[in-house]
């Protein structure tokens, strides 16, 4: 079972970014999925995260209006639509995958971690 996080990279302020995680497996498409992210000497923390269906998401308050989370269940995969980027955004960003069906905002949901991507913004 993996997720496979990518997408990172070194952007200017104001710059968009487009995250992408591929799951291994087809039982994916029946999980929630999520986004989180640690930047450099901070604990990980909840960004956005979409239910099975793609119908319902939950985003942190310092992403909501710039960030927007979307799943392709076709192609087992999730995307993570990063706009108006700030230094602040600096992180490595993780998938996850939940126990359940319900985006959650809390880690302890969530069962499967890719490797995480590196997102850089420079100001």
């Amino acid at each position: 079972v993996q997720l496979q996080a990518s997408g990172g990279g070194l952007v200017q302020a104001g710059d968009s970014l487009r995250l992408s995680c591929a799951a291994s497996e087809p039982t994916f498409s029946m999980k929630a999925m999520g986004w989180f992210r640690q930047a450099p000497g901070k604990e990980r923390e909840f960004v956005a995260a979409i239910n099975w269906s793609g119908r319902s998401t939950e985003y942190a308050d310092s992403v909501k209006g710039r960030f927007t989370i979307s799943r392709d269940n076709a192609k087992i995969t999730v995307s993570l639509l990063m706009n108006s980027l700030k230094a602040e955004d600096t992180a490595v960003y993780y998938c996850a995958a939940a126990f359940g069906i319900v985006a959650r905002t809390s880690q302890d949901e969530y069962e499967y971690w890719g490797q995480g991507t590196q997102v850089t913004v420079s100001s």
